[in-house]
């Protein structure tokens, strides 16, 4: 690496939803930057929506190598990271065992009854009437009770799941040892129920994962336990974020939300630039070594240097999208990079927009009056966390249907 000294990362404290400006003055001057987080290794940082690209889909560029190296990280210890720590063919080899469940075609098979369950969560919120927590009482149930249904967990064992998933995207919520803690408990959970189904099969994802195991031998008793513990975190988590964050950004852009409460047609198309527009980390994660030089955004990176890529940064490139700080739910540009790119592209981003799509249009149909209920200073933010999003978030609404 050059001898410039590395900015010190991340640039500044989560503030709500508004993104760093000084990521567009790199992603202009200097596309490329050496950054130091709290713990590891210096690395370079890509803010452009090109080079982005480049490290997520280029096998030049590896999660494996991170793997006994001291990763640049937000957070002390480094934790084993399964399917997010692999290249091909092992990635591979893993990802194809789950990735039916996520087709394009399955999905849509799970949205009507992914619309039942919303509709009784707003059959709820209105019985109890106004004003109500959307976080706790619509954005968390609604994935939490899909995957659960979908991977064959006990919706019933919620509250311990969720108290530990906060141990895989924590920065400084959780202590390292409550971290480690937690983590162990998601394994053991998982470990349980995996013994529970082979004595008892069922019609999920549990199930199949158990007949690769043990009918086919394709993954480990140790990668199973890890990949279902992973779908169960990752099914929920960001999902449950995404629903406020969509909202909060709609409340706050009063045009285009008349725009869409006007043409809910729209709404597969406001799902697409919600997710471009809202940056959901809190700071980059998942470096990515190079294995041989490679030139980068005008800078020769040497093999066995990390990169980290801000994904938040390039869906703001301006040599990509037209007014890229501009709110635009009509916009029909170039595929964003909110569920990543490449082989580590999001496993579930098929089943997150019909979550986010259903989510969007029970909301603004059941409750058309919707806004906060008293400002949008009032919402309470999660810290400590990889990803940005309300913890409360109280609304209010003007009519039914």
């Amino acid at each position: 690496m050059t001898t410039t000294e590395p900015r010190t990362y991340p640039f500044s404290e989560p503030d709500r939803l508004n993104l760093d400006p000084l990521y567009a003055h790199l992603r202009k001057q200097e596309p490329l930057t050496r950054i130091r987080l709290p713990y590891g290794e210096e690395s370079w940082l890509a803010t452009r929506y090109a080079d982005v690209r480049i490290v997520l889909g280029d096998p030049r560029f590896s999660r494996a190598a991170a793997v006994g190296r001291d990763e640049p990280r937000l957070r002390p210890r480094r934790t084993d990271e399964g399917l997010l720590a692999m290249d091909p063919p092992d990635h591979t080899r893993l990802r194809k065992l789950v990735a039916k469940a996520f087709t394009s075609r399955r999905v849509e098979q799970l949205r009507p009854r992914t619309q039942e369950i919303a509709d009784g969560l707003v059959d709820a919120i209105v019985a109890r009437g106004e004003p109500f927590d959307l976080v706790e009482e619509f954005a968390l149930p609604l994935p939490i009770t899909v995957i659960c249904e979908l991977l064959g967990v006990p919706y019933d064992d919620r509250a311990d799941f969720r108290k530990w998933s906060d141990a895989f995207l924590s920065t400084t919520k959780l202590t390292p040892e409550q971290i480690d803690d937690y983590i162990e408990r998601m394994l053991d959970y998982m470990a349980g129920l995996i013994a529970e189904r082979r004595k008892a099969p069922a019609d999920d994802l549990i199930t199949g994962l158990i007949a690769a195991r043990d009918e086919q031998d394709r993954l480990t008793e140790d990668e199973m336990v890890r990949l279902a513990a992973g779908i169960l975190v990752a099914g929920h988590e960001t999902t449950a974020s995404q629903i406020p964050n969509f909202v909060y950004v709609l409340l706050t852009h009063p045009d285009q939300l008349a725009q869409l409460r006007a043409d809910l047609d729209l709404v597969p198309s406001a799902v697409e630039e919600l997710m471009r527009y809202v940056p959901l980390g809190a700071g980059v994660a998942f470096a990515r070594y190079a294995t041989e030089d490679v030139e980068l955004g005008g800078v020769l990176v040497r093999a066995g240097e990390p990169v980290l890529v801000s994904a938040a940064a390039a869906n703001r490139d301006e040599s990509v999208f037209s007014e890229p700080e501009q709110l635009d739910l009509t916009r029909n540009e170039a595929t964003h990079l909110g569920f990543g790119h490449g082989p580590h592209h999001c496993l579930g981003a098929q089943l997150a927009r019909m979550e986010l799509q259903v989510a969007l249009r029970t909301l603004l149909t059941r409750l058309p009056g919707l806004d906060f209920a008293t400002s949008a200073e009032d919402v309470v933010w999660k810290a400590g966390m990889l990803v940005r999003g309300p913890q409360r978030m109280v609304l209010s609404w003007h009519g039914v249907k």
